[in-house]
């Protein structure tokens, strides 16, 4: 089994709940300093493989690595300074202020020799500032919106200060103004800090919209990989989701854009593709 160097990385990983395989023998590398959305119809093993990336998850077999380290070698507080997950619905102390929150982040950085520090209060008033939080931190989180909520997870996240950050459908349950929100905070993040960041999303026109890379899965194991305009056509929407759909461009990204066809649609004529 050849060690990945850099970057997170799985090799023949097989990931399982209750003795049912989930993930099996998949080999995967994540682009550093990218942005990659994983996508895939339900329970097809998207949020499993996030897990297993963070650790979350012992696998059955296989094994992720980190920058070239096994990541189950990893004494806790290591790997939580290097990489970050912000699961599914997270839950919060009831009453728990956006300060308070963020300042949790820090926690992989605490130990009885060395508390809180300038260092400290600088990253958490950083993540605030890049989530567009500042104003907000002195608010309890239950008064913000779905959108505020979701960044001051992330701002969380961001606080720990990780260069490498997963987060498993942060677009969930929120309105449509709000998915891009976050999903333009991502980018931000990634453009302006370099951090790999990998995402789980249901939409698969955010994906190829916000994404640099994607990785398709069927039934736990991957089908395609690599930049949304190489991979992303009719037959892949088609196996991946079991949908007939038409491929255009996007006219605002340029990418692939992609318009499904339901029963009551299914002989409508395809429209002309988009030019630049």
């Amino acid at each position: 089994m050849k060690t990945p160097h850099q970057g997170l990385a799985a090799r023949e990983l097989t990931l399982a709940y209750d003795g049912r395989r989930v993930v099996e023998n998949l080999d995967v590398t994540i682009p550093p300093a990218k942005v990659t959305a994983v996508i895939g119809a339900n329970a097809c093993g998207k949020s499993t493989l996030l897990r297993g990336l963070s650790r979350l998850l012992t696998p059955q077999s296989g094994a992720v690595y980190l920058d070239g380290d096994l990541i189950n070698s990893l004494r806790g507080k290591d790997l939580a300074r290097r990489l970050g997950m912000l699961p599914q619905s997270p839950v919060a102390p009831e009453g728990i202020t956006v300060l308070d929150l963020v300042k949790r982040g820090r926690s992989p950085h605490q130990s009885w020799w060395r508390q809180w520090s300038p260092e400290d209060e600088t990253a958490v008033h950083d993540a605030l500032d890049a989530t567009g939080l500042s104003e907000q931190a002195d608010r309890s989180l239950d008064e913000l919106s779905g959108g505020q909520r979701q960044r001051a997870w992330i701002a969380m996240a961001l606080a720990q200060g990780t260069p490498v950050l997963l987060l498993d459908e942060p677009t969930n349950h929120l309105d449509l103004a709000h998915q891009i929100e976050v999903l333009d905070l991502v980018v931000d993040l990634n453009r302006e800090q370099a951090r790999t960041i990998v995402l789980v999303l249901h939409d698969l026109n955010h994906a190829c919209r916000y994404a640099d890379h994607v990785i398709a899965l069927k039934q736990g194991e991957i089908v395609a990989q690599g930049a949304p305009a190489d991979i992303v056509t009719e037959e892949l929407v088609s196996h991946v989701f079991g949908l007939t759909c038409t491929v255009i461009d996007d006219p605002a990204g340029g990418g692939p854009h992609i318009i499904p066809f339901g029963r009551h649609h299914a002989h409508a004529s395809k429209p002309a593709a988009a030019t630049s």
